[in-house]
């Protein structure tokens, strides 16, 4: 099973390489509060993603997995969501089946679904968009916490049919999540990614279990962005409290390290080989 930890900036995305992850993962939720400030309620842009994730996928050698939402409208809206997250360099995209504009499951509210059909159509349009066929497209479904995991799965099972590569049916955290996991991997003949975002019984379960469970892919939207800005607050708090910074050093990068990390070293070597 792969494992693609979430990040929110290209800084993010490098350091997942170098702990040696195969994948990384773009989140819009992650891309909302880095780059707005505010919450993942559907105020992120095609453009506005794009060109970030532009930025994220050149700094790295890993595919970037990243969140296409909705595909920002109908069947005519995901051919150019396809077509300009390919420009960007993007390695796969997931697009779900929420009603625009779509709404976090971390946020109040309910999430509502399109009709079945013009969920289908939106997954074979988007197939039919791209010209990479290495291109992987992940259909979600968000219609489990709603209308039922008979429904999700259904959807899943079209979404495959209409060509998906990947399927991803979002799912409510409860004590028989894995047993839900398994149902999901058993009736969709897909690889399978599952959502591994916040608390709760599936934040708990390890990467064997989910392994064991059938999936094949599992992405943590949440954990660069809620280790950030636990460290920061932290360090923050410990500079109003104390005057000084002294008693950080053990939790914080050293400058060297900083430096490595945006891969100083390699532009120093080319500056010494070219500059005259």
């Amino acid at each position: 099973m792969i494992v693609a930890p979430g990040i929110s900036d290209a800084f993010g995305a490098r350091l997942v390489e170098q702990s040696r992850f195969e994948v990384a993962y773009l989140g819009g939720n992650s891309v909302s509060a880095s780059l707005l400030g505010k919450p993942d309620l559907g105020l992120i842009d095609l453009t506005l993603l794009t060109q970030h994730a532009h930025r994220v996928s050149s700094c790295i050698d890993l595919p970037l997995i990243c969140d296409a939402d909705t595909g920002f409208g109908n069947v005519v809206n995901v051919r150019h969501t396809v077509e300009e997250f390919e420009a960007a360099g993007v390695a796969a995209i997931h697009i779900e089946d929420q009603v625009s504009p779509k709404r976090s499951g971390h946020m109040p509210g309910s999430r509502q679904v399109i009709d079945f059909s013009e969920a289908v159509y939106k997954i074979e349009a988007a197939v039919a968009a791209r010209h990479d066929p290495d291109f992987v497209i992940i259909a979600r479904t968000d219609a489990a916490p709603g209308l039922g995991l008979d429904e999700a799965i259904r959807r899943a099972k079209a979404f495959r049919e209409a060509g998906a590569d990947v399927c991803f049916v979002e799912l409510k955290t409860t004590s028989k999540i894995l047993d839900d996991l398994r149902r999901v991997t058993e009736s969709v003949d897909a690889p399978c990614l599952v959502n591994v975002d916040g608390g709760g019984k599936l934040g708990q379960l390890r990467k064997s279990q989910i392994e064991a469970a059938g999936l094949r892919l599992a992405i943590y939207p949440g954990l660069g962005r809620y280790s950030a800005g636990f460290a920061i607050r932290e360090a923050l708090e410990a500079l109003q409290r104390d005057g000084d910074v002294n008693g950080l050093a053990s939790r914080m990068l050293t400058m060297q390290q900083y430096n490595d990390v945006l891969g100083a070293p390699e532009f120093a070597d080319w500056e010494r080989k070219y500059l005259r």
